[in-house]
Formats: C-alpha cells, sequence, structure tokens
C-alpha cells in the first residue's frame, strides 16, 4: 500500500506524484495509448497525484488527462498550472500572472480536465511585474467558487511565498530539487515548513540524468529538448557524470536502481516532501513506486549527500529562455 502525505494543512496524496509533462511534448514523440497506460497503472500502484500544466502541449497534457479521467473510478489528485503562455512548437514564453488570466485558464484547465475542481492551482511562474498579492487575491475568489481546492507556486523566492501566504494559505510549492540541485534547502525549504506548506520537488531524477540514462548527448531522441540545456551539453556531462557513477555505486550497495535511491533519499528529508518523477514508460513507472520500499539511515544519507555534494555541478538548469521567472 502506497504510503500517504500531506501538503499544507489538508492536502493528502501518495508520498510519490507523477509527473506527466513528458507524456505531451519536451523528452520526445509522444505516444498516447502508453501514456494512457502508464496512468492507470500508476492508479493501480497507489500513486494518485498527478502532475499537469496547461502549457504542456499546449493544453494536450490536459485533454489527455481529461481523457484518462473520464474511464477512470477510483479518486486521483490533480495539479495543474497557469501563468506560463507559449505557442504550440515553439519554447519562447511569456508570463501572465493576472487575475483576470487565472480566472480564465481555470476554467480552460476545468473544461480539458472534465472536471468541477482542480485539487490543486499553481502559479507556474511569477511575473515580477504583476503584485503576487494581487495574482493570490484573483486565485482566492475562485476558491471560494470552489473552482480550485487549493493554491500553490513554482519556482518563487521565500520572499514571495511569505508575501502570498499572507493573502490566502499556500498548500504547496513546487521547486526543481535533486541530489544536484539543492538550492531549496537554502531558504525555500526551511520557509515552507516555518509557514506549514508542503513541498514537491519536481525533476527529483535530474531529468533522468541521476537515473544513469543520457550520459551522452547521442542519447536524445528527436525533439527532446535536454540536449540544448547546460548540464546535459557535452562538456557538462562529462564533468556530471560523476554525480550519477556515486549514486549507480551506492544503489548498487544498497541493491536498488538509481533512481529509487534518489527518490528514497527526497523521501528521507521530511514527511512534507512529496516528489513527482515524470515517466511515459510502463517500466519505470513500476521501478518509482517501488522507491517508496526503500529506507535510508541517517549514516547512508549523511553519506549520499557528501559523496555527491562534493562533486561540482557543471551548467544552469534552463536555457536562458526556461530561466524567466525562477526564483521571482
Amino acid at each position: 500500500m502506497m504510503e500517504k502525505r500531506k501538503l499544507g494543512a489538508k492536502l493528502s496524496v501518495s508520498a510519490i506524484g507523477l509527473g506527466c509533462m513528458g507524456m505531451s511534448e519536451f523528452y520526445g514523440p509522444r505516444e498516447d495509448r502508453e501514456s494512457l497506460r502508464v496512468l492507470a497503472r500508476a492508479v493501480e500502484l497507489g500513486i494518485d497525484f498527478f502532475d499537469t500544466a496547461d502549457m504542456y502541449g499546449p493544453h494536450h497534457n490536459e485533454e489527455l488527462l481529461g481523457r484518462f479521467l473520464a474511464q477512470q473510478q477510483q479518486p486521483v489528485r490533480i495539479a495543474t498550472k497557469f501563468g506560463i503562455v507559449r505557442r504550440p512548437g515553439e519554447y519562447r514564453r511569456s508570463l501572465n500572472n493576472s487575475a483576470a488570466y487565472a480566472r480564465q485558464s481555470c476554467e480552460a484547465s476545468l473544461k480539458r480536465l472534465g472536471v468541477e475542481q482542480i485539487d490543486l492551482y499553481y502559479v507556474h511562474r511569477i511575473n515580477p511585474e504583476e503584485p503576487i498579492e494581487e495574482t493570490i487575491d484573483g486565485l482566492s475568489a475562485l476558491v471560494k467558487e470552489g473552482k480550485i481546492a487549493h493554491i500553490g507556486l513554482c519556482e518563487v523566492s521565500a520572499d514571495t511565498l511569505r508575501r502570498a501566504h499572507a493573502v490566502h494559505p499556500i498548500t504547496a510549492l513546487q521547486t526543481e530539487y535533486s541530489l544536484w540541485t539543492r538550492d531549496v534547502e537554502q531558504d525555500i525549504l526551511p520557509t515552507c515548513r516555518e509557514l506549514g506548506v508542503g513541498f514537491v520537488p519536481y525533476s527529483p531524477l535530474g531529468r533522468g540524468f541521476l537515473t544513469g540514462r543520457f550520459q551522452d548527448t547521442a542519447a536524445f531522441e528527436e525533439g527532446d529538448f535536454r540536449a540544448h540545456l547546460p548540464r546535459f551539453a557535452e562538456e557538462a556531462i562529462d564533468s556530471n557524470r560523476r554525480i550519477a557513477d556515486v549514486i549507480a555505486g551506492m544503489a548498487a550497495e544498497k541493491g536498488c536502481t538509481p533512481a529509487q535511491l534518489s527518490l528514497a533519499w527526497l523521501l528521507s528529508k521530511g514527511p512534507d516532501i512529496v516528489p513527482i518523477p515524470g515517466t511515459k514508460k510502463l517500466r519505470y513507472i513500476d521501478e518509482n513506486a517501488a522507491a517508496t520500499q526503500v529506507t535510508l539511515s541517517a549514516a547512508e544519507q549523511h553519506q549520499l549527500e557528501s559523496a555527491t555534494e562534493r562533486l561540482p555541478v557543471m551548467g544552469e538548469r534552463y536555457t536562458p529562455e526556461g530561466m524567466k521567472g525562477v526564483n521571482a
């Protein structure tokens, strides 16, 4: 039975969620039939927390989940997002956090998902030119109307989180967090805990890099945006591979896979943490779910952290375009 964890005061979800972005784009060709099988298998394994966004596709990912939910009997928690505006086929984006756009986006997402209420609605990226207080006030109105149950933020600074939380309780904050991206431990995670905000790490497997895959630029399929990310550039991969090697070595000693060790490490960081590894392959959904059965002692946790943090990470997380709104 999959362990349950609580985000904020009231949102109960499976200890590991499912990031659905790659089912639509960014990580190579999509295959809807396989993705629908992955979604069904996730539910069988006890995963009930699915993460999407209106910009994944754009719109295709929510539509895919809507098809699945129309046939799904078991209750599933859906988290989706608004705020990034982009055209199909373009990576270039703009940011819109206005209350009017939030309402427009929410109503469109409800229709695509085929639900009456979104369980967790995130501001995907913050536009620093629009006051966060006005955005949250607009979302608060949607909560009162029953269109969303909980409000979340993505990739924000500790100060922005405090300002938002003062307007309406924030249930969860989603930011990249893994063994090669630990910036959140400085300010963001402590602030979440001070305010009682749950934390949702995305890319908990380093976009697949920490699993031992994608250790060469030739490994990417057509249309895989990782081929253009600074951390996956040829010179960076040669350096960053040492981090994946450390994880692989410790996983072998532990009798689990590198992916399971990486997820178990995140789970060990606190009961308020719910990682959302993404996959569109059946074999990986089973592997990821089994990470909840891997436990780390304090000594093992310290050993893993010490061994990886000694190795510098080369390259930014995103290109300059992708960094828009990060830590805003």
